[in-house]
């Protein structure tokens, strides 16, 4: 197989894709030329800015309501997503969550939420794509890991486990279908400030900042054009990578 697009505009989907890197992405793919899917869980709104943004860049898109939770609802929205816009022929699993704590003190229903959403909603969306992906012999997957998966982070135990998890699933999954004309890649962000970093307490973000070689935080804008390039032609041959975004923040 020699890993070339079929004919018509590709479909892209981006989960949690409201704001912060899933909405740089979003817009990043519209300017490739993708066809971008809008997925949120809770706010109709901000993924309507997100679709207004994609269709500023000149793309052409849709929301779609999508909890990474909800096994029959993955369905349903990947079936949705092909009415409205043709088949899923690129996935991007950013939707996420983090609950800080430390172990000893932390809820077993916050580490068990966390996986769910982060781990287990990445497998669920994964395995709904590949359906159309496998059918069709080409496909991109990437999936928004975490700088916190390589290296660890005190108070992030439950989230650099689902992180971490999300990178074997990456690398397994990347041998699978690798022979179809599939590719599976993750991203592993550093600081970026989004809605969910800006919770953290400043310190904490200047203490990562300062073990950054940068010496800045990233932008979403950054890690969408990595993603962008993961998802496109060009990257045909790049397969189970994981793509460390972090200013040397792992390095």
């Amino acid at each position: 197989m020699d890993g070339t697009r079929p004919e018509g505009m590709r479909v892209a989907l981006v989960t949690g894709a409201s704001g912060g890197i899933g909405r740089a992405c979003a817009v990043s793919l519209a300017e490739d030329g993708w066809a971008v899917a809008v997925g949120y869980r809770s706010s109709e709104a901000a993924a309507r800015e997100t679709l207004q943004a994609v269709e500023e860049a000149g793309g052409k898109g849709t929301v779609v309501r999508l909890d990474v939770t909800d096994e029959g609802g993955v369905r349903e929205a990947f079936r949705t997503v092909a009415e409205d816009l043709g088949p899923v022929a690129g996935l991007v699993n950013n939707a996420g969550m983090s609950r800080d704590g430390l172990a000893i003190r932390y809820p077993t229903a916050a580490f068990d939420r966390t996986m769910e959403t982060n781990a287990r909603g990445a497998f669920l969306c994964s395995r709904e794509a590949l359906r159309d992906m496998l059918r069709s012999r080409w496909g991109r997957i990437v999936n928004v890991s975490s700088a916190v998966a390589l290296r660890g982070n005190p108070g992030q135990v439950a989230y650099a486990a689902s992180k971490a998890a999300m990178i074997g699933m990456t690398r397994s999954l990347a041998r699978e279908v690798g022979s179809r004309g599939i590719t599976v890649n993750a991203v592993c962000p550093g600081v970026v400030i989004t809605d969910m970093t800006e919770g953290l307490p400043d310190e904490r973000i200047a203490a990562l900042v300062g073990n950054t070689p940068a010496g800045r935080p990233g932008t979403p804008a950054e890690v969408g054009a990595a993603i962008r390039f993961l998802l496109s032609e060009e990257a045909g041959y790049v397969n189970g990578a994981v793509l460390a975004v972090d200013g040397g923040l792992t390095a």
